[in-house]
């Protein structure tokens, strides 16, 4: 089929068009800059110039879709006022393109984060945040499960706190970008809370498969790692680094560090029973490893 994806040349998205491609199905990609657009054509996406603020755009992307894959998000979290601006303009988008797709029967795949349940393993049953720094993707993706009702096939695949290739990416990506800035591998408390992973080109995999199987209305978890302590992490940076580890307050990450500090492990049992999806790509510990001093 025909998909159109937005944020197709990030890291997710990237391996995303790479799977679909690979897979007989073909892309239109939304690109907002020369550098995205030329990316996205040498990947042999075909391109569609606007960014995720030009509604109109997306509208026309879905209107010569068989299916949309969104991915895009502004992913500045500087401030809370600049957090909730990226959440605004996403909300403004996923309502823009369920419209386009409403009575179509046509595929809607939407990106979300897994969320934290105390004591136990988040499953796919459980209902994302509405409120905190990020309820407002909670929202806007529950809405777009919603749309079920209204003829459109949608669902939702949840990404954990980290989505890593080649020792980038993610939360872990953050943890790496601070400590090269601070000279300290830093972790939140005391370090034994965990944090679920899946490396890019295992979730690109899933997003393929619940773009051609996924029932109306569903959500799927993108999780190998179950949960890795977030102290081993900073263990491993550090290593690579060359810098020593140690606990930092949660202001350190500003707006997010609420969700840094939190104890977050995931499962994905459904996910695999039912999608036969099965990780194969290293895990995070592993592919950190990677990092360049």
């Amino acid at each position: 089929m025909r998909v159109f994806v937005t944020g197709g040349t990030g890291l997710v998205g990237s391996a995303v068009v790479a799977e679909l491609l690979g897979n007989a199905h073909t892309v239109l990609a939304l690109a907002r800059s020369d550098a995205s657009a030329q990316a996205a054509r040498a990947a042999g996406a075909e391109v569609l110039r606007g960014s995720l603020s030009d509604l109109d755009v997306l509208r026309a992307g879905a209107a010569r879709a068989d299916g949309v894959i969104h991915l895009a998000f502004g992913n500045d979290f500087s401030s809370p006022e600049a957090l909730a601006r990226s959440i605004d303009e996403e909300t403004a988008a996923l309502a823009t393109l369920g419209e386009e797709l409403v009575g179509s029967d046509r595929p809607f795949v939407t990106v979300s984060g897994t969320p934290a349940v105390p004591g136990r393993l988040a499953t796919e049953a459980d209902p994302l945040p509405l409120d905190g720094p990020v309820g407002g993707r909670g929202r806007a993706v529950t809405a777009v499960l919603e749309l079920a009702s209204r003829g459109v096939r949608s669902s939702a695949v949840r990404l954990p706190r980290t989505v890593h290739h080649q020792g980038a990416g993610g939360f872990a990506g953050l943890l790496t970008g601070i400590a090269r800035q601070s000279g300290v591998s830093g972790y939140p408390g005391d370090g034994t809370q965990r944090w679920p992973a899946v490396h890019a080109l295992d979730a690109a995999v899933l997003f393929r498969l619940a773009l051609e199987r996924a029932p109306a209305g569903t959500a799927w978890h993108a999780v190998a790692d179950e949960g890795d302590a977030v102290r081993d992490i900073a263990e491993v940076i550090g290593r690579r680094l060359g810098l020593p580890v140690a606990s930092v307050p949660a202001e350190t990450y500003g707006p997010i560090g609420p969700i840094f500090a939190t104890d977050q492990p995931a499962s994905s049992d459904r996910t695999r029973q039912a999608l036969d999806w099965v990780p194969k790509q290293p895990g995070l510990l592993e592919d950190l490893e990677n990092i360049r001093p």
